[in-house]
């Protein structure tokens, strides 16, 4: 059964750690630390894991172009929708300033990449949101390419695959911004009701507008381990209760245990994993590519 598919134990991947005593004396940015185990990794070790940490598995942040490399087969991702910039309706303050600023950092035009790729040999297409610009918070030029890539996933009849990560919607745009929650949730409701799959892989964090639209809406609603997952904060949701929550409450694990994904699949086994469930639709002939 597919539900054996995703609860079937695997065997974890590592790659080598360093020994201790090769930990000292060496210049700054070859050594990364876990801030989840406090040890001490190889940069470059840690970049070819994936960014899991060899001695706890915690999942460092991975931007959107490492994800592309981790992710899509080598030379088939061709980006969309590059040429598409945010305005500022509101005349907020230094907005505009701050979205050139991460535009410098991150080599992005907005907070989310989209594109088509291959995942080993089988065509997608692919919405990648990058928590490093802006948070990964959702404007319109967010919504718009992701609309705009659904949309091209169903006119290609091949599957949409999206990585969240987000702040929540972005307070310098307003209702412009609230309203991407709609857009996009109408047009994966089109997308399914033309037989389309989507899946749904949500990373740390994905919370907010995001969360309670197109991140939550997938045929398959995966996470990354320990990733925060949901909509008001912590603090908000106890104080408007009264009542002090579960310690793992928001979290990957919180929400599988409690029917509101479908797995939690480990970076390292993303891969793999994704292209067995592409292919079992493919053989059940409910879509072709």
């Amino acid at each position: 059964m597919l539900k054996d598919f995703f609860s079937k134990p695997k065997k974890r991947k590592y790659a080598t750690i360093p020994s201790e005593a090769a930990k000292h004396d060496v210049p700054e940015g070859i050594m990364s630390k876990c801030p989840n185990c406090r040890k001490i990794l190889y940069t470059k070790e840690l970049q070819k894991n994936l960014k899991v940490c060899m001695h706890c598995g915690y999942h460092h942040p991975m931007n959107a172009y490492e994800r592309v490399e981790s992710f899509i087969d080598e030379g088939t991702f061709k980006e969309f929708d590059r040429h598409l910039q945010s305005e500022n309706p509101l005349n907020f303050p230094d907005y505009l300033e701050k979205l050139k600023k991460d535009q410098q950092k991150t080599k992005m035009n907005e907070a989310v990449l989209t594109g088509s790729g291959n995942v080993n040999d089988i065509p997608i297409i692919l919405a990648i949101m990058d928590s490093t610009f802006r948070m990964g918070s959702m404007g319109s030029v967010v919504g718009e390419k992701i609309t705009r890539a659904i949309e091209e996933a169903d006119k290609q009849g091949v599957p949409f695959v999206i990585f969240t990560a987000s702040g929540g919607a972005r307070m310098q745009e307003a209702v412009l911004s609230l309203m991407q929650m709609a857009k996009t949730s109408a047009a994966l409701k089109k997308f399914s009701d033309n037989g389309g799959l989507a899946l749904s892989i949500m990373t740390h964090p994905t919370t907010g507008g995001v969360s309670a639209s197109f991140a939550s809406l997938g045929d398959y609603n995966f996470a990354e381990p320990g990733a925060l997952i949901g909509f008001a904060g912590r603090r908000i949701i106890e104080q408007t209760v009264r009542e002090e929550l579960p310690e793992d409450f928001q979290t990957a694990e919180y929400l599988l245990k409690h029917g509101q994904l479908d797995a939690i699949i480990d970076r390292l086994e993303l891969k793999d994993t994704i292209t067995n469930v592409l292919e079992i639709h493919k053989q059940a002939g409910e879509i072709t590519w």
